[in-house]
């Protein structure tokens, strides 16, 4: 039997509740649950079985999870072509990063590609190809012991990224700003998959290229045009050069800082996510999964002191092409050894 004392519920007020639980489920018990859904699909899909272990090691950090000289992490980042060009395994990217844990400072150095090792006669792009060849993981031994030896201190590290995955990086965060400098344009610019076309008896092969400009002033660039722009070397005047473009390279570099860093990627759980995956997915590298977790929280305490140089070119010299570098245009060290760059990047880093 009904209490008679009990007033009936108004139906537009169960509407109310329902709507109100809603509510509640969508905005309070929903989203952590798609997160943590989303987050361990993520870990699964990157092969990582212990998920919490790595999670754990970005949060605490402990230093005993990765090599270091006196508190120095010595980081070898290398960028090839990858599929589609005429040769993907070149990496015309080569930057040393050197990481100091007591300082919480990174320091990046990018060097020109087409540096000459008398070790391997051939060029420091080719490095990590030629190393490859005698098995996996040799690529980046050789690439590190090599790099080592210019720059004069320690690489416990090494990464190589598929320009494929700046492109994704770079338009999973809705594109990066980069203030141009210098007005070019490139007519140039090669077309990957077209290395081989005949172009149906052109003797000059207009077909494999296509021409990419650039205005001065700040442009908002999304991956592809950011590629085009780190890896432009055909233009006429000053941004034709190897270290024009390792220039670009480092102004592309600080913008994917600048925007990895900011709010609106950190604070986003699935962008953060997405960033990941697209490194993931294209990357090789010798960093044990629970390091790059440590590394990962060292470089966000050091956000705020990173800097990016660019090997001056004072203590190069580009001799004239001859047998003697196989016909190539090459840097070698003015004076005939590394021990003024070995000293200039040992002032930069202290």
């Amino acid at each position: 039997m009904e209490d008679p004392t009990k007033k009936p519920v108004n139906p537009v007020n169960k509407i109310k509740i329902i709507i109100f639980g809603l509510v509640i489920f969508i905005f309070a018990v929903l989203p952590p649950f798609l997160i943590s859904f989303f987050v361990a699909k993520t870990f699964s899909e990157l092969g990582i079985n212990d998920p919490l272990g790595v999670i754990s090691d970005f949060i605490t950090a402990p230093e005993s999870k990765v090599n270091s000289q006196d508190g120095e992490i010595g980081i070898l980042i290398l960028g090839k072509s990858g599929a589609g060009y005429s040769a993907p395994d070149l990496t015309d990217t080569v930057i040393f990063g050197s990481l100091d844990l007591n300082q919480q400072k990174l320091n990046l150095i990018s060097l020109p590609r087409d540096i000459w090792v008398p070790a391997i006669r051939a060029k420091l792009n080719t490095a990590y190809y030629w190393g490859d060849q005698k098995g996996a993981g040799e690529g980046l031994k050789l690439a590190k012991s090599l790099t080592s030896d210019i720059v004069g201190q320690p690489v416990d590290y090494a990464l190589v990224l598929d320009f494929s995955g700046f492109k994704e990086m770079i338009d999973a965060m809705g594109g990066i700003d980069i203030n141009v400098e210098r007005s070019f344009t490139d007519k140039k610019f090669p077309i990957p998959g077209k290395e081989n076309d005949l172009c149906n008896g052109d003797k000059e092969f207009k077909c494999r290229y296509e021409t990419v400009s650039f205005q001065k002033g700040l442009t908002h660039m999304d991956g592809t045009l950011a590629l085009k722009f780190a890896r432009s070397r055909n233009s006429e005047g000053e941004e034709g050069t190897d270290l024009a473009r390792a220039a670009r390279q480092e102004k592309v570099i600080l913008a994917l800082k600048e925007k990895t860093l900011s709010p609106q990627i950190l604070l986003s759980p699935f962008k953060v996510l997405s960033l990941y995956k697209a490194v993931m997915k294209n990357l090789e590298t010798d960093l044990p999964v629970s390091t790059q977790a440590v590394l990962a929280r060292k470089i966000l305490e050091a956000r705020k002191s990173i800097q990016s140089n660019v090997l001056p070119e004072s203590f190069l010299t580009n001799p004239p092409i001859s047998s003697r570098y196989d016909y190539q245009y090459v840097f070698i060290p003015k004076g005939g050894s590394w021990k003024e760059v070995n000293n200039w990047v040992k002032d930069l880093l202290k």
